[in-house]
């Protein structure tokens, strides 16, 4: 009788122990399973923005155009690395490009360009 005792108690602790694991995975699928039927609202899209740029770099001379192609304003900003290691890198001013305008920037090193690119910021912050 002893032995029946030990067994139905180990019987009740191993099922107590299953359910105690069963039950979060019962509640996960569950949530999925509505999560699934129901749908969720779609995450706004950004609005596009920022002027399209172009670089050409012929010999010393480095130049920029920047298209603007969107209703909200953008700031660019030319950076020139010169391949000298004399030579002065430089960065222009920041150049506000309003709405469906193009704006030019150049630049130039004394001797060879080594990399010219540019940056965009928000028209109502300040460039850094």
């Amino acid at each position: 009788m002893r032995g029946t005792h030990r067994r139905t108690r180990s019987l009740l602790a191993a099922s107590a122990v299953v359910a105690g694991l069963l039950v979060p995975v019962g509640l996960y699928a569950a949530g999925h399973v509505g999560a699934a039927g129901a749908a969720a609202p779609a995450a706004p899209d950004p609005e596009p923005s920022g002027a399209e740029c172009r670089t050409a770099v012929q010999g010393s001379r480095v130049v920029a155009y920047c298209h603007n192609p969107y209703p909200s304003a953008d700031r660019v900003q030319l950076h020139t690395e010169c391949a000298r290691w004399w030579d002065v890198d430089t960065d222009s001013a920041p150049v506000g490009v309003g709405p469906g305008r193009t704006v030019r920037l150049d630049d130039r090193c004394w001797k060879e360009v080594g990399s010219a690119w540019v940056t965009h910021a928000d028209e109502n912050r300040t460039a850094s």
